[in-house]
């Protein structure tokens, strides 16, 4: 694990001690299993992804002011997001292509010992239920060599309904867990079953409604079965 640490502008940092502020007053914030997140070195914490209040949130991940994340360039059309992403330092992704500027800038960042936020799944569910992951995430905590950290974020997806109620929102944290490197004979089949891996402990923070396409999958099953 990388452990050089980075540093911010004190602009940066006072934003982004503004938005945990902010968070905590306007929701009721509950985490759980902090414990988990190394304080210092090149992390991926991965999340699901169900609303646009999943960046702001992430941003409490504890430990570690540090992260960043990967925002799809579609936020870009709306000038307050854009605003945002940039002044806290996020990395934007194209998702209609192979985005190997924003991998490089991913990579860069753990090097140097950021811990980097990512939704596995690539959007949002409209459901609130897990939707299939994506083998992207896995190939960047490969290529940086780094832990990758699961985080249920529950309670998000009703925040335009609720937002006048301050909302329960939380989060919840599980072990970190490094992942073998691909076999060059067994390449598709080895990322699939990483990509699996990655969702189903995301999947076993989660409650069972939020399981989604994940929900009868025989690896969670074993998860829930250690608990």
């Amino acid at each position: 694990m990388k452990t050089k640490k980075v540093t911010y502008t004190g602009r940066t940092l006072l934003l982004k001690r503004i938005v945990r502020f902010l968070m905590r007053v306007v929701f009721r914030i509950t985490i759980e299993g902090a414990e988990h997140v190394p304080v210092e070195g090149g992390i991926i914490v991965a999340s699901n992804h169900m609303s646009r209040w999943d960046i702001p949130l992430l941003m409490l991940t504890p430990n570690r002011l540090d992260l960043t994340g990967l925002v799809t360039d579609k936020y870009l059309e709306y000038p307050f997001i854009r605003w945002f992403i940039n002044a806290v330092g996020g990395i934007w992704l194209d998702r209609t292509r192979a985005d190997f500027t924003a991998f490089r800038a991913a990579i860069e960042a753990m090097d140097a010992g950021q811990a980097l936020g990512i939704a596995p799944e690539g959007t949002r569910s409209d459901t609130g239920g897990l939707i299939k992951g994506k083998p992207g995430t896995i190939l960047l905590a490969i290529k940086a060599q780094v832990p990758v950290v699961p985080v249920a974020l529950i309670g998000t997806e009703a925040v335009a309904q609720n937002w006048w109620k301050r909302p329960r929102l939380k989060m919840r944290f599980g072990a970190p867990f490094v992942l073998p490197p691909l076999t060059r004979e067994n390449r598709n089949e080895d990322l699939q079953t990483s990509t699996d891996e990655m969702m189903c402990r995301i999947a076993a923070l989660l409650p069972e409604r939020y399981r989604g396409v994940y929900t009868d999958h025989p690896r969670l099953k074993e998860l829930l079965k250690k608990r």
